[in-house]
């Protein structure tokens, strides 16, 4: 689990994720141990993350190719996969001007866990890249514009890149000016699974 980021605004909505998949393998306890590790902030390079990982024993492979955002029809869609031990669990975020929903996936079947309406910024990550965020917005946001949010979303994934090895430095970000129904993408999604 990674980094996505969202500003849901009444003229618009901005969303931005990073591109980093990491896949370990080996004993599980060390697996977790790692995870840990690199999920509260403790791994910032990906030369530390190789290293630490070599001492106890789990291979990884990291990919900076992965889009956990995207845009269809007007309504903003990122996604977060969190592991816990076996279990794993996708927590997706739906945006569009004026509202937000999320949701999460477990066993093919969506459930809509929050709503929201606009003047918002979502954050969906673990614990280091929530922290770091947070506290860009509580530090930079003072109201404002869409263009406004995008000039706190883009350095928020930089510096949140530049302390932990869990973010890649290369991001997307996606746009949206329209109102479109929440709904009716949560519906489709639901029927994929």
């Amino acid at each position: 689990m990674t980094l996505v980021m969202a500003f849901i605004g009444k003229q618009g909505a901005v969303m931005a994720g990073d591109m980093r998949e990491i896949a370990f393998g080996g004993d599980d306890s060390c697996i977790e141990e790692l995870e840990h590790e690199l999920y509260s902030g403790s791994i910032v390079s990906d030369t530390d993350l190789a290293e630490r990982a070599d001492e106890i024993g789990v291979t990884i492979r990291v990919r900076d190719d992965k889009a956990k955002v995207s845009q269809q029809d007007g309504v903003l869609i990122g996604e977060v996969i969190e592991t816990e031990g076996a279990a794993i669990a996708r927590r997706r975020l739906y945006a569009t001007t004026g509202s937000y929903a999320i949701a999460e996936v477990s066993d093919s079947r969506l459930r809509v866990m929050q709503r929201g309406r606009a003047s918002n910024f979502v954050v969906l990550g673990n614990d280091i890249t929530k922290r770091i965020a947070n506290e860009c917005i509580q530090e930079m946001w003072e109201g404002g514009t869409i263009q406004d949010a995008l000039r706190l979303i883009m350095p928020t994934m930089q510096i949140a890149a530049s302390v932990t090895a869990s973010v890649s430095r290369t991001f997307i970000l996606v746009h949206t000016d329209l109102a479109a129904n929440l709904a009716d993408a949560i519906d489709r999604d639901s029927q994929r699974g």
